[in-house]
């Protein structure tokens, strides 16, 4: 909906009653969510100008040494407010595996509004597939609902993915329409505990740098 250098350039009264504020380099600091701008006193939006303002000055490189972040030029976006629930403020997270084409399964992000987060993975016939913490300590007959436009976003991640040894594609679902999130290369720098040690073979066992055919069973 928007870009801005600094947060004196953003226009309130321009912005939709619901919206989230962004920068564009700092993986989740100083985010600003609105759900109803009418309620906004001046000082809440104050406080969320000054912790824009502060998160503009974080070099995520030094944490991460994700190269992307290093020399990114820091910006502000505003993005329009999504929820796939329109009772509760709820985003699920589809998180695709890909590589060079063939798309080896889906991660699903739940809970991040209770700020505790949980991850499945599942292969595109909707079986949990067991190879991080959170899907080993699952029960033995553990699913979630398969989303309605699940079998399309495989097959659009597929396409998305061709050429690519590996990438991470992220999508949501909205009113059964399919959102665009983000292609990564190395999610969570490659750090991302929640992984077991199996999993890391696995996924690496997949990845072929000479963009030939893809190693699946």
């Amino acid at each position: 909906l928007g870009t801005y250098n600094n947060p004196n350039e953003i226009d309130f009264d321009k912005l939709p009653n619901k919206f989230v504020l962004k920068c564009n380099h700092n993986s989740g600091r100083g985010v600003f969510v609105c759900r109803n701008k009418s309620s906004l006193s001046k000082s809440q939006i104050k406080k969320a100008k000054k912790e824009l303002k502060k998160a503009l000055k974080y070099n995520f490189y030094y944490e991460t040494r994700e190269r992307a972040y290093k020399n990114l030029v820091p910006a502000i976006l505003c993005e329009q407010y999504m929820t796939d629930n329109p009772t509760v403020d709820v985003l699920t997270d589809y998180k695709f595996y890909c590589f060079n084409g063939y798309v080896d399964c889906v991660m699903v992000c739940t809970g991040r509004e209770t700020g505790h987060p949980l991850f499945y993975f599942f292969d595109e016939q909707w079986t949990l597939k067991r190879i991080n913490l959170n899907g080993l300590r699952a029960p033995e007959d553990f699913t979630i609902e398969k989303p309605s436009q699940m079998d399309a976003m495989f097959k659009l991640v597929s396409k998305l993915s061709k050429g690519m040894p590996y990438v991470r594609i992220d999508l949501y679902q909205i009113d059964n329409k399919i959102y665009f999130g983000e292609f990564t290369f190395y999610p969570k720098g490659g750090l991302d505990v929640n992984y077991l040690p199996q999993t890391e073979k696995y996924f690496g066992d997949l990845i072929k740098l000479d963009l030939g055919e893809t190693k699946h069973e």
